[in-house]
């Protein structure tokens, strides 16, 4: 991510803008990183066909830090970066368990179907974003980092 600094008195929709925050390894905490996502972006002025795919995202990565991700007594972290003149947003959630990396699932066999739960939850983010991604994070963690980017079809 080299690109060139902007002039401090660069106008405010075309600053890369950053939120980070660290939330209880919770279903309030997922539903809190969903709701914090929507209101920060609305703040950066962020494009609504961007804003509800990132909402989506947001959720379904919380759920799995809170579901599968979960070390007791550490939270998880979620990371938004809007990047205005690229029309590009990086979604990072951060937690604790490093040795369950998610994958994406296809239904497969006669109880899969769309309403059953649990798998399918990626395959969600594999379509919203436009790329998706899981690293380690030392010491033994993981991020699960997603790219936005705005649709000129829309």
């Amino acid at each position: 991510m080299n690109h060139p600094a902007l002039p401090v008195n660069a106008p405010a929709h075309a600053r890369e803008a950053a939120f980070t925050q660290l939330l209880s390894p919770t279903r309030r905490g997922a539903r809190l990183a969903r709701l914090l996502a929507v209101t920060q972006l609305r703040a950066w002025s962020a494009p609504l066909d961007l804003t509800e795919r990132a909402e989506l995202v947001v959720a379904e990565l919380s759920a799995n830090a809170v579901l599968h991700g979960l070390v007791p007594g550490r939270c998880f972290r979620l990371s938004l970066a809007w990047d205005p003149r690229a029309g590009r947003l990086l979604v990072e959630v951060t937690d604790a368990r490093g040795d369950r990396f998610p994958r994406v699932l296809t239904p497969a066999g006669p109880t899969s179907g769309p309403l059953t739960p649990g798998g399918l939850g990626m395959t969600l983010v594999a379509a919203l974003a436009d790329r998706w991604e899981c690293v380690p994070c030392p010491p033994g963690g993981k991020t699960v980092r997603a790219v936005l980017t705005v649709r000129s079809d829309v």
